[in-house]
């Protein structure tokens, strides 16, 4: 199941011809995600400061295919592609209005904050992320 939200792309996240910066896509894309966890149930500050558990990005490709522009409302929809043993593989499709403007394959490992290692995904949140598989085989626990 999708995750979906909306951004607009503000002034501050675009060059002076009102093009999106790039660097400004990848804050937001941080948001996103974020946001994704709490609507789990598993808010981000609750999870580092209780928890002591982060989710560094370790793989990240974007492809750009056209333009965003200053106003444009971005739509954001996140989607989970495979869930391994410490590793979350989430694919994201970024549209305005009718056109695609990038989209993004993204690898998240979970890590202790005491041991700044992965470690393995709590049986909690594992079953909430098990819930937005898009594939039911999309389990791995080789990563």
């Amino acid at each position: 199941m999708a995750y979906t939200t909306t951004r607009r792309l503000n002034f501050g996240d675009c060059d002076p011809s009102g093009i999106a910066y790039f660097p400004s896509y990848l804050h937001i894309l941080v948001g996103v995600y974020e946001e994704f966890f709490e609507s789990l149930g598993f808010p981000w500050p609750k999870m580092i400061n209780e928890r002591k558990l982060g989710f560094p990005t370790v793989t990240l490709d974007l492809t750009f295919t056209n333009p965003g522009f200053h106003g444009d409302r971005m739509d954001f929809t996140l989607r989970v592609a495979r869930l391994g043993n410490s590793s979350l593989d989430l694919n994201h499709e970024v549209r305005a209005e009718n056109r695609l403007l990038w989209t993004a394959r993204q690898r998240l490992v979970l890590t202790s904050h005491e041991t700044t290692k992965a470690c393995p995904w709590p049986d909690d949140l594992r079953a909430a992320l098990t819930q937005h598989l898009e594939n039911e085989d999309a389990h791995h626990s080789a990563a």
